[in-house]
């Protein structure tokens, strides 16, 4: 069987110009214009690679959306505020969302709505789902208009570039991704260097040989420009993803196919790459631009704080029992310590220094 194009040229680029480092191979395989995972499919739900929590259950956009739509309220209800989704999938978190937006109505009318999304297949979904509400796309969140901000990101930080550094030889060294002697893919070591002041690590951590430490400056940047934004403009950021709270060693980087775990490097473009999220450092990084931050607790903590029995109960009342059974199901899979309760965290920024529910 002949490689895949995108494994061809991953490897035509490492001939070229030697070892590649995590972080551009995860940007070919996930944002490639004509191969990248995201950039031709529709990678969510059971027939896709994996399931997010929107996907789950109505009940995570509809928490996720009066959060949103309290902080607006705290905010004293300003004018042309521009609500936002970064990485929104389907648009199915939207849909849910809007749902409870809709209860107040002075919210829409104060607001215009975008989403960020580069995937031209995946705006096509979210345009078809999101009829008849009127939405701008954008490739970046710099094109966003100006006005108050509420924003909402959820599973995008994990599919965001990483560079995974090895302690060898008692150095930090990249490790990057080369070509064996059979020409297949595979991890080294390249020249390049991480110095301890660079790592984020408690001072007086103590490294041992084979440890990996992973640092992603496309969340660094993204964070930091969010940060800037709300202090300047006002409104307030909810962040879920799964990850840690505290900088620590770990190789967490991953590859999902058909909801399946396979080598990061067995099939480029054809899995989706991602790596947990370093919760402590976007805190540090926003709180640097002398925003608030809020968290990060755990999805189980935001969501039983925003009423999720309570919405759940009512979501069931006067169903069948096989519909009760499955919002319960869905309960559990979203709040449940063996589930997504304790793996995915919560984090908010914001103008505002009151705490907002939940935290």
């Amino acid at each position: 069987m002949s490689p895949s194009p995108l494994l061809q040229k991953i490897k035509s680029q490492i001939s070229l110009h030697g070892p590649m480092s995590i972080a551009r191979y995860m940007e070919l395989c996930l944002s490639d214009p004509d191969h990248g995972y995201y950039t031709t499919r529709d990678p969510f739900g059971a027939q896709g690679d994996f399931i997010t929590a929107p996907e789950v259950s109505q009940l995570f956009g509809e928490l996720c959306g009066a959060w949103l739509l309290q902080r607006w309220l705290e905010d004293g209800c300003p004018k042309n505020c521009v609500i936002a989704e970064i990485g929104p999938g389907r648009g199915t978190l939207m849909r849910d969302m809007l749902r409870v937006f809709a209860l107040r109505p002075q919210f829409m009318q104060a607001s215009t709505l975008h989403l960020v999304e580069t995937s031209p297949s995946l705006r096509k979904i979210q345009a078809k789902k999101l009829r008849p509400f009127s939405i701008k796309w954008h490739d970046s969140i710099h094109t966003l208009p100006d006005g108050p901000l509420y924003l909402i990101a959820n599973e995008l930080f994990d599919a965001l570039p990483i560079q995974q550094f090895q302690w060898a030889n008692n150095k930090w060294y990249e490790r990057a991704i080369g070509l064996d002697d059979d020409g297949n893919l595979a991890f080294g070591l390249a020249a390049a260097t991480l110095s301890p002041d660079q790592t984020g690590l408690p001072i007086g951590t103590i490294p041992h040989a084979g440890d990996i430490l992973e640092l992603s400056a496309a969340s660094t940047a993204l964070i930091r420009t969010l940060a800037e934004r709300i202090k300047s403009d006002g409104g307030s950021a909810l962040l879920i993803d799964y990850g840690y709270t505290t900088t620590t060693c770990g190789d967490t980087f991953q590859a999902l196919k058909a909801h399946q775990a396979i080598s990061p490097l067995e099939q480029p473009g054809d899995a989706d790459l991602t790596a947990h999220v370093n919760f402590e450092s976007l805190a540090n990084t926003a709180k640097a631009q002398g925003i608030h931050t809020f968290g990060p607790i755990t999805q189980a903590e935001l969501l039983l704080g925003l009423g999720l029995l309570e919405r759940a109960g009512q979501l069931g009342t006067g169903k069948s029992a096989n519909e009760q059974e499955s919002i319960r199901k869905a309960v559990e899979r979203l709040a449940a310590d063996n589930e997504m309760g304790t793996l995915f965290k919560a984090l908010a920024i914001s103008q505002n220094p009151k705490c907002p529910p939940a935290f």
